[in-house]
């Protein structure tokens, strides 16, 4: 099944501190989106903000508790509140984490990296389809950073999410940061990583900010996209073309101009990549150009 995700422009996360703004009128963003967890099973304020944003421009929901890589049985009072959510609010996009977070019954409020093995890529493309089936949804699956690595991963960490993606028949949120976190911390190429993802499983980008402590990287999100996560997102863009893409600034939240002046440094950012992106495009397409022979055409005899 191919992957059914629309180009929404660029977006930035629904937070409390700016419900105001959301309640004023219509934002000068392209869409948001809102952590489901925050929204689910409760009414109130926050769903009424929700529902009002929502009545403007696209939501994107984007889970942190599916635990897709457990072993524990799928939660099915979440997956249920989930539904819900979705039924009611009826988002552009789905999306959670490829990790896990949930043992013997106890979530850890973490994202932890799986083993890039056969027989987790096996389990973990089961229950996504599992979890699409319920929701009767495609579902994005977000790589996340990490700062450690199992010896018993046989895979690259983007084999086996495009894997996954393959299998399962969903798509991916690519997390440009996430994936300058991880090159830095374990030694890989962030190039490689790319060039190893599907373009046609991507149906979203975050980009966000880090913390460099000298021996590790970070994944804050408490402060601007930093010049290397940049030129990750043009050479991506390069890539997938033009793709669904969200700052994500969730400590240390900014005033709403500063954010929304990152989004639009996104956009501009995509837009050179793109034109740059075409241009290769029209210069390889362009047949050569024939190169007259010294007497005329022909064997140009002299």
């Amino acid at each position: 099944m191919a992957l059914q995700a629309p180009h929404l422009g660029h977006g930035v996360g629904l937070r409390p501190r700016h419900f105001p703004r959301f309640l004023e009128g219509r934002p000068e963003v392209d869409w948001v989106e809102a952590i489901s967890e925050n929204f689910m099973g409760v009414g109130g304020r926050p769903l009424a903000v929700l529902e009002r944003v929502r009545r403007d421009i696209p939501v994107v929901l984007h889970g942190v508790s599916l635990s897709i890589g457990s072993v524990d049985k799928l939660d099915t009072e979440y997956l249920a509140q989930l539904k819900d959510l979705v039924e009611r609010i009826q988002p552009a996009l789905v999306s959670d984490h490829l990790c896990w977070g949930v043992h013997r019954g106890r979530y850890v409020h973490d994202l932890w990296p799986l083993p890039f093995t056969e027989e987790a890529l096996a389990h973990v493309a089961g229950r996504v389809a599992e979890v699409q089936d319920i929701l009767g949804r495609q579902l994005l699956l977000e790589n996340v950073s990490s700062y450690l690595t199992y010896a018993e991963s046989t895979l690259t960490e983007w084999e086996f999410l495009a894997e996954v993606a393959e299998r399962a028949e969903c798509g991916i949120l690519l997390d440009v940061n996430n994936v300058h976190v991880s090159a830095r911390n374990h030694g890989f190429s962030a190039h490689a990583f790319l060039a190893g993802i599907p373009p046609a499983r991507v149906g979203q980008i975050h980009l966000a900010g880090h913390l460099d402590t000298g021996n590790l990287l970070l994944d804050t999100h408490d402060r601007e996209v930093s010049d290397e996560v940049w030129a990750l997102y043009r050479e991506a863009i390069r890539r997938f073309g033009p793709t669904s893409t969200l700052i994500e600034w969730d400590e240390g939240v900014p005033e709403w101009e500063r954010l929304v002046e990152e989004s639009r440094k996104a956009a501009g950012v995509e837009r050179e990549a793109l034109a740059a992106r075409n241009g290769e495009r029209r210069f390889v397409s362009q047949p050569p150009h024939p190169v007259p022979l010294p007497g005329g055409e022909g064997s140009g005899a002299p």
